[in-house]
């Protein structure tokens, strides 16, 4: 069974002023990400911006994330869409590259019924050997996927995660009681983290892990050693962070909080703009709670 480990971390992609691709950038970013206690990256992600990426630019991203922590720590690499076609190319382009897994978001705009996300997953599943995270965001793509939808989809062999940002925890419970014990969950949330490990969950894809890995890897290690109040002590100490995260749409707050530490970010792309004046305050404000400022 793969294991992508417990703390990854949703990339951002950082870009150069003139808004191209800052490959020196991801790769700095990277490794700090891992030195810092990721133990997966996942790259070209939401977080990533992977809509206004081109598909050479998703590959070179790939290639230069792989070249730089590659067998330190697990790639994830967004290889889903809207069109199943399109995804199966970058998908195949991807596991050429070396990546150690790919995710795949619920189609998003054209909103496929259960029945097409199962015939969807499956058919990108049979055009790879590499091991899937299904990835359910419906606040983004207006797809919820149900899961009685999960659990079948579990029994292919290579679709062995799920990436769950429904928020609703009753949903993440029924996943877990329906599917082996071998398929394993993550939380997509940041705020529902400790939630989902108490009902199942292997650990989260994060937002946050850009700025606190050690945080949150600590917390998700208080709750496995049995720490409980650690854990919920350290899961509260991170809500404010996580809540001005989210201030404005994800990621125009990490980015702009990496450029204030002087990491690589950059600017986001259009459609998203640079984050506002109140956001941004806010944004400092929960830095400096934690002693990041």
């Amino acid at each position: 069974m793969a294991d992508f480990g417990k703390l990854l971390v949703a990339m951002v992609t950082p870009f150069n002023k003139d808004m191209s691709l800052d490959i020196t950038g991801a790769k700095e970013l990277a490794r700090q990400l891992v030195d810092n206690g990721c133990d997966g990256l996942v790259v070209a992600g939401s977080t990533g911006e992977s809509p206004t990426l081109t598909f050479d630019e998703k590959i070179a991203l790939f290639e230069a994330v792989v070249e730089e922590v590659g067998g330190r720590a697990s790639v994830i690499a967004g290889t889903g869409g809207y069109c199943t076609a399109q995804s199966i190319e970058l998908t195949r382009s991807a596991e050429e590259v070396g990546v150690d897994g790919i995710m795949l978001v619920t189609p998003y705009y054209n909103k496929p019924p259960q029945r097409a996300l199962i015939e969807h997953f499956s058919a990108i599943a049979a055009a790879t050997s590499l091991p899937i995270m299904l990835y359910n965001v419906p606040s983004r793509t207006a797809c919820n996927m149900k899961p009685e939808t999960v659990a079948e989809l579990s029994r292919i062999k290579n679709i062995v995660a799920i990436k769950e940002a429904s928020g609703d925890i009753t949903q993440i419970s029924w996943i877990r009681a329906m599917t082996g014990s071998d398929f394993v969950i993550y939380s997509g949330n940041d705020g529902d983290t400790l939630p989902v490990l108490a009902v199942g969950g292997k650990g989260v894809v994060s937002v946050a892990a850009n700025l606190v890995p050690g945080m949150i890897k600590e917390m998700i290690e208080a709750f496995e050693s049995g720490h409980t109040s650690k854990a919920r002590d350290l899961h509260l100490k991170l809500l404010p962070l996580v809540a001005a995260l989210f201030v404005e749409p994800n990621p125009i707050p990490v980015k702009y909080a990496l450029n204030q530490l002087g990491l690589p970010s950059g600017p986001p792309r259009l459609p998203l703009v640079e984050i506002s004046n109140d956001a941004a305050r806010k944004v400092r404000e929960a830095l400096s709670e934690l002693g990041l400022l």
